[in-house]
């Protein structure tokens, strides 16, 4: 009973939102719709790596290879098959990929599903190192894909990238495909298959000795994880309309680490929450790049000061709440209802 309560309330909340964010696209300025769609991206991002870091241990530096083949599969779907023939000019793109053209859930499935191919060839020799030696081979991997990008002109167009992509990454559907992430990790985090991740994350010899498959699960993981990835880098692609082999460096990988670490290593809630905060923060950080007229004096802008003061915060983070926002807890009802009455009390 108190479980098809909860169910009732979730569903209610996600219509409810929904609905605000239908009526916020009517009245929010392009900026900050550009912001509120880049949010949902980040959290999907986050949610992505906090499997495989935050529930599995595995620390995996090679996210920005997923999101950047998830980005260019979902352009190379959705973008009409004249703008290919007139944008690719260094060398004829070749087929199938010329007449290549999908609907957009399409190509973001598809950017997820190209993803997990790449992420079982790389898993299966890699997922046997551990800890430092893990993160150099999967940051390997990642700058692998950003030179295949670069080289394989008569796919990617090469280092001009793609411009002039659809821009079909809507708020609201940003949004939809959120809650489909957040859904089906809650779901697996949740129930038994995440309790055999967080018993190798916390101690894989134990779980070796109870039987449990461990590289199975590991790469189980690291694949679930890079599906969403590539969803995400789908939506990123279209978010921004350009993409470019530059865009999928280590920063990007690294900012997704901060999204995950700020929240908390294992906790969704944590992820949503980092993401949310973290992104709201290095835009509102841009004005102290900007010169600022104070009517009897001009303070001029200060280039690159943004990532100091934001490297700064990051710091205070780590040496005074090096759990992150949530640690490793939910918010659920039943903890806000616990919340809301030592508040009365």
């Amino acid at each position: 009973m108190r479980s098809d309560r909860t169910t009732l309330l979730n569903i209610a909340v996600m219509l409810l939102f929904g609905g605000l964010l239908w009526q916020a696209e009517s009245f929010l300025g392009d900026y900050q719709l550009y912001i509120a769609r880049l949010i949902f991206i980040n959290i999907i991002l986050a949610l992505s790596l906090n499997l495989i870091y935050g529930f599995t241990g595995l620390f995996s530096l090679g996210h920005a290879g997923f999101i950047a083949i998830g980005a260019y599969v979902s352009a190379l779907c959705i973008l009409d098959p004249a703008q290919k023939e007139m944008m690719w000019i260094l060398e004829p793109i070749i087929w199938p990929f010329s007449e290549l053209f999908t609907p957009f859930w399409v190509s973001v499935l598809a950017g997820g599903f190209v993803a997990t191919i790449f992420a079982v060839i790389i898993a299966v020799p890699v997922l046997r190192l551990g800890d430092d030696y893990l993160g150099i081979a999967t940051l390997g991997f990642a700058e692998i894909i950003r030179v295949l990008i670069v080289n394989a002109t008569a796919i990617t167009n090469g280092s001009l990238g793609i411009k002039g992509i659809p821009e079909h990454a809507s708020l609201l559907s940003c949004y939809g495909w959120t809650l489909f992430t957040l859904i089906v990790l809650a779901r697996l985090v949740y129930g038994n298959f995440g309790n055999v991740l967080r018993c190798i994350r916390d101690n894989e010899i134990a779980a070796n000795v109870m039987g449990i498959n461990v590289f199975g699960y590991k790469v189980l993981s690291f694949c679930v994880g890079a599906f969403f990835a590539g969803v995400g880098g789908a939506l990123l692609g279209s978010h921004l309309s350009t993409i470019d082999p530059k865009m999928f460096n280590f920063l990007l990988t690294f900012n997704v680490l901060m999204f995950v670490v700020a929240g908390g290593l294992g906790s969704l809630t944590g992820s949503v929450l980092g993401a949310t905060v973290i992104t709201i923060l290095l835009e509102w950080l841009r004005a102290i790049e900007e010169p600022m007229d104070f009517g009897l004096f001009e303070l001029p802008g200060i280039p690159g000061m943004r990532m100091v003061v934001f490297s700064l915060v990051l710091l205070a983070i780590i040496l005074y709440r090096r759990e992150g926002i949530m640690g490793t807890r939910e918010l659920t009802w039943k903890s806000m209802a616990a919340w809301l009455g030592r508040g009365k009390a």
